[in-house]
């Protein structure tokens, strides 16, 4: 659970590494991340600042102790746009039971 986050880390660094604030105006990373510069980011990397604030949030979240975080998928499924399905973590029932659909529910077009 403590490299729940290392990925949305990872892609924050590299955000912040190509950032304005840090590339053109030379700040300290950490300084980027505090106001008043934190509103000169682009959205992408301010949007990566408050996942990683809501991961590591989740990592002592007590609701959610026993599942841990959400898989984050920063650099595979967004950036590439991945075709294929996400993967379950658990692969039981649904919690939910699908409603049974009677004919009486069905319209006359389709008996």
């Amino acid at each position: 659970m403590p490299s729940s986050c290392k990925d949305i880390r990872a892609a924050l660094a590299a955000c912040l590494q190509n950032s304005d604030c840090i590339l053109i105006e030379r700040n300290k990373p950490s300084d980027c991340l505090r106001p008043p510069l934190v509103d000169t980011l682009p959205e992408r990397c301010r949007q990566l600042k408050h996942g990683y604030g809501e991961c590591k949030r989740g990592m002592v979240d007590m609701r959610k102790r026993f599942r841990g975080n959400k898989p984050v998928a920063v650099s595979q499924e967004i950036e590439a746009g991945a075709d294929e399905p996400s993967h379950q973590l658990y692969g039981g029932k649904s919690a939910y039971a699908e409603p049974a659909v009677s004919k009486a529910d069905v319209p006359e077009e389709e008996k």
